[in-house]
């Protein structure tokens, strides 16, 4: 939609900033508040109640659902107005109460979310965040500022992710757990008092169809790391002689060597 033209898909009790650039596709339903350098994308839905604050590029075929508030300024004290920016790709179902806030300065001057993810309700992703596609968050999860989650990742409900931390593509984390450290990607992790790794995530790799022959190698990996007995260095030699180049392995071993906090094992 143009600056300033009436569409039919926006509610008479929305409120939409001139300077918002809504596709005639889109809707935007009742008592939504869509700010100033808002862009959203083909047949994104706005069902109601949605506040969003630029700059904000929405693309196509989202859903946002009731109280979601995205694009806000971050809860950050070294925040200081800069003109940062949120962007949220394509296919995305964002759910009642998320909020997801802009970056900063001193993370990139961006939040981003790919495509294709499920954000389960109250779910809190912080400034200068980085979400991939086809991920899930579970409800109530928080994702402190700086992280970088992996594509196809599985974050349990009310599970707490420690600022700047890593979750590697295809791991899944438990409901409840307090992650401090980097999440092995391929990894299933879990926090019984602390947050623990039992080993690769086998069910969500043979649903996306990863090779028998690439989860058996991951589970050798994963239980050379955590059940040998070995130091991280031992067991990188070991996986390193003894499994093989295989692709997945070697993106673990990769991620491992690039960690800065530390990694759950």
């Amino acid at each position: 939609m143009q600056a300033g033209r009436p569409s039919l898909n926006i509610h008479s009790t929305a409120i939409v900033d001139p300077s918002a650039r809504v596709a005639e596709s889109a809707e935007v339903g009742p008592y939504c508040i869509v700010g100033a350098d808002v862009a959203i994308g083909a047949r994104t839905q706005l069902k109601a109640h949605v506040f969003l604050e630029g700059p904000l590029e929405i693309g196509e075929d989202n859903v946002f659902f009731p109280y979601a508030a995205i694009g806000v300024a971050p809860q950050d004290l070294k925040y200081h107005g800069e003109r940062s920016a949120t962007r949220i790709g394509h296919r995305n179902k964002i759910r009642e109460f998320v909020n997801i806030h802009r970056g900063t300065e001193g993370g990139g001057m961006l939040t981003s979310i790919g495509d294709d993810n499920l954000i389960m309700s109250q779910v809190h992703i912080a400034h200068d965040a980085q979400v991939g596609n086809h991920a899930v968050l579970s409800h109530a999860a928080v994702v402190g500022g700086h992280v970088a989650i992996g594509d196809w990742a599985v974050i349990g409900g009310v599970t707490g992710i420690h600022q700047f931390c890593r979750v590697g593509r295809h791991a899944i984390i438990g409901g409840y757990s307090v992650i401090t450290r980097d999440v092995l990607p391929f990894s299933n992790t879990a926090t019984e008092r602390d947050a623990k790794v039992f080993g690769e995530n086998a069910i969500g790799l043979k649903r996306r169809d990863f090779s028998p022959e690439s989860i058996d190698a991951l589970h050798k990996a994963f239980r050379l790391l955590t059940r040998g007995g070995l130091n991280t260095t031992q067991a990188v030699a070991r996986i390193t002689a003894e499994v093989g180049t295989v692709p997945e392995v070697e993106e673990l071993l990769e991620f491992i060597r690039t960690s800065e906090r530390g990694f759950i094992k």
